[in-house]
């Protein structure tokens, strides 16, 4: 009896422990099942989606995954990237030595003597040697790198990967865009990389940058486009493409690649001090001005003969048009294209060709890049009146303006200023280039126009859209407008038209 009853409890034991197995494994799987469930959403949406079904319709995040590995591309890459070492003779001034008072102070020959050996007209040659980077671009042996790199060089080295090393001359260089061609010999074949499409480039994308830091020869290292289109002060040419990929001293001239080893960028510049931060030169930029070096071993570049500037919201409001829709005119060289066309100043250039310009750079980089001799069409605003002209494009020529360094004395008016005519002789001596207008000759340093910022040597031009081209229009105009806000139109030297506004 009692052993019916023991193998009865041990019966609903086992069935129990039985159960109890079953209900752990299935929680198990629907753990997993649940688990695996939100693991491929995350997959599918990327790191920040959300795993609920409350939002059926968005669409999954694309992310670019991070490289498994760069072997691939830098063992294709790095033979035809190139270490550069130049040699330069440069000058230092010896301190003079005299030998007056001293034992052969009579002495002339002696005296000749040590000054032959120990002056030398005062200055020593010494040999001074730099390094850099490069890449080749065709079986020619053609290589493309920076013109800081090779300037002035006496003598310049080019060692491949491979350890075998070449003379190298210079075919061309551009100072403006800081690039340079250079050209080795070798009867066999020599490995090139090909020129990708810096346009199609995306802020965020993988990029690789190879070259020789501090001479450690065919260094490889990666980041991301941190931006494009860069202004960075170092030249008319600003459109620099920003990498954190590390850029170091002998990393100029060097290839920045993307991910399929085509070259995108030439590494340039980087900030002192700050990590991370470095700038390429985009390939789609230093591909024509390399065919010119090619071609011709030098640069030309198209040249209308005008000063524009960007319009800023001021501005844009005062001439009455959108923000961001064309540039204005500052000044018209005589003689130059743009005048004999019929451009004047403040005219603002909406179109070149039929595309539209939304900022000096883009007006600069179109212009430079046009063959001389063209005849392109320009399409300009003038009093809110749409004209077009056909100008023809003339050679570039680099020129210096010169800045203003006093001005005249006078008592000041109720706004704080003095004006005179803007005479030839005034104009001279000034330097400026406007013909109209009057000049600001004194300023009460506590009065409303200094407040607002005008200056000696301002011109103004209108005041509350009336034209001011003389003294006494200033006067007549000024006593129109008084007790009323002004908005005082005006041209300044290096800063082109600013609007001053001065409150009632």
């Amino acid at each position: 009896m009692w052993l019916n009853k023991i193998a009865a409890i041990k019966q609903r034991k086992t069935i129990i422990i039985v159960f109890s197995l079953v209900t752990i494994i299935l929680g198990i799987s629907c753990f997993n099942s649940v688990s695996d469930d939100k693991t491929k959403r995350i997959d599918d949406k990327g790191i920040f989606a959300n795993a609920s079904e409350s939002n059926k319709e968005s669409k999954p995040l694309q992310t670019t995954m991070v490289p498994e590995s760069f072997s691939a591309l830098a063992e294709m890459a790095s033979p035809a990237v190139v270490n550069i070492q130049t040699v330069r003779t440069a000058k230092t001034k010896n301190m003079s030595r005299q030998f007056h008072g001293g034992p052969f102070s009579d002495d002339d020959q002696m005296n000749d003597f040590f000054n032959k050996f120990f002056n030398q007209d005062q200055q020593r040659e010494f040999k001074q040697r730099s390094l850099g980077s490069g890449f080749i671009i065709d079986k020619e042996g053609y290589i493309v790198t920076n013109n800081h790199v090779v300037q002035d060089s006496d003598k310049i080295k080019v060692i491949l990967k491979n350890e075998k090393e070449y003379n190298a001359e210079i075919i061309g260089r551009d100072p403006n865009t800081d690039l340079a061609l250079i050209k080795i010999k070798d009867e066999n074949s020599l490995p090139v990389l090909n020129l990708g499409d810096s346009d199609a480039l995306k802020v965020g994308q993988w990029v690789v940058a190879i070259g020789s830091p501090f001479g450690l020869e065919h260094t490889v290292t990666a980041g991301i486009v941190s931006a494009k289109g860069r202004v960075i002060g170092s030249g008319p040419y600003d459109d620099y493409i920003q990498t954190d990929a590390s850029i170091n001293p002998g990393n100029s001239g060097g290839p920045l690649l993307n991910m399929n080893g085509e070259v995108i960028g030439i590494n340039t510049i980087i900030i002192a001090g700050g990590q991370g931060i470095g700038f390429a030169i985009p390939i789609n930029l230093a591909r024509g001005i390399v065919d010119q070096l090619k071609k011709h071993g030098d640069v030309t570049r198209g040249w209308l003969g005008i000063t524009i500037q960007n319009l800023p919201a001021d501005l844009s409001e005062y001439f009455r048009i959108e923000g961001g829709k064309g540039v204005l005119v500052s000044d018209v060289i005589p003689g130059d294209p743009a005048d004999k066309a019929g451009i004047r100043p403040k005219d603002i250039i909406t179109k070149i060709n039929g595309q539209k310009i939304d900022s000096s750079r883009t007006l600069l980089k179109i212009v430079a890049e046009m063959g001389v001799g063209k005849n392109v069409k320009i399409n300009i605003l003038r009093d809110g009146k749409e004209k077009i002209f056909n100008v023809e494009i003339a050679k570039r020529t680099d020129g210096k303006i010169a800045s203003k360094t006093d001005s005249l004395k006078g008592e000041p008016d109720e706004i704080g200023i003095r004006v005179a005519n803007l005479t030839p002789e005034i104009a001279r001596r000034y330097d400026i280039s406007e013909k109209e207008g009057v000049i600001v000759i004194a300023i009460d340093p506590d009065g409303k126009a200094a407040e607002a910022g005008i200056v000696p040597g301002d011109i103004i031009k209108e005041i509350n859209h009336q034209s001011v081209k003389t003294v006494r229009e200033y006067t007549e105009v000024l006593n129109k407008v008084k007790n009323k806000p002004l908005d005082i139109f005006l041209w300044r030297d290096k800063g082109g038209y600013v609007l001053v506004k001065i409150p009632n």
